[in-house]
C-alpha cells in the first residue's frame, strides 16, 4: 500500500474537535475530503500529520493553532462608529460580513460586539488562536 506524500491526491473522513471537545467540523454523512498532499489546501498542520499514511489507517492528532489559523491577532479587530454602516446592513453579533482593504481586497469579518455607538468587527478567522484535534482515517492515496 502507498504511504501518502507531497503530491499523492488522498480521501480521508476527519472530525475536528476543540480543547472543550466540541466538534467544529466533521466528514460524518458526506463524502471523503480529497485534496492533494503538500498542496497547501488544508491547514498546515493536519497536511503534514496526514503524510506517511496509508489506506485503512487511522490516527488522533493535535494541531497547535500556529499550524492551524494561526495565533488570535487583536489588531484584526476594529471599532467603526455605527452611523457609518448603512442601516440596511444587519450586525447581530455573530454575523459574517465582508469588508474591502484600500486595495480592494474582500476581507471576512464577524461582527464581534455592538453598542448604541458603535460595531466591533473581528477580521480574524473564527479558529484562530485555538489548537485543533482532529481523528482522520485515510480512505485512499493515488
Amino acid at each position: 500500500m502507498t504511504q501518502a506524500s507531497a503530491g499523492n491526491k488522498v480521501q480521508i473522513h476527519y472530525k475536528g474537535t476543540l480543547e472543550d471537545g466540541s466538534v467544529f467540523d466533521s466528514s460524518e454523512g458526506r463524502d471523503p475530503l480529497e485534496f492533494e498532499v503538500g498542496s497547501g489546501a488544508i491547514i498546515p498542520g493536519l497536511d503534514r500529520a496526514i503524510e506517511g499514511m496509508r489506506a485503512g489507517e487511522q490516527k488522533t492528532v493535535t494541531i497547535p493553532c500556529t499550524e492551524a489559523y494561526g495565533d488570535y491577532q487583536a489588531q484584526a479587530r476594529q471599532d467603526v462608529p455605527r452611523d457609518q454602516i448603512p442601516d440596511s446592513i444587519p450586525l447581530e453579533q455573530g454575523t459574517m460580513l465582508q469588508m474591502q482593504t484600500p486595495e480592494g481586497r474582500a476581507v471576512p469579518v464577524m461582527v464581534a460586539e455592538v453598542t448604541d455607538t458603535s460595531v466591533t468587527l473581528d477580521a480574524n478567522h473564527p479558529l484562530a488562536g485555538k489548537d485543533l484535534t482532529f481523528a482522520v482515517e485515510v480512505v485512499s492515496v493515488s
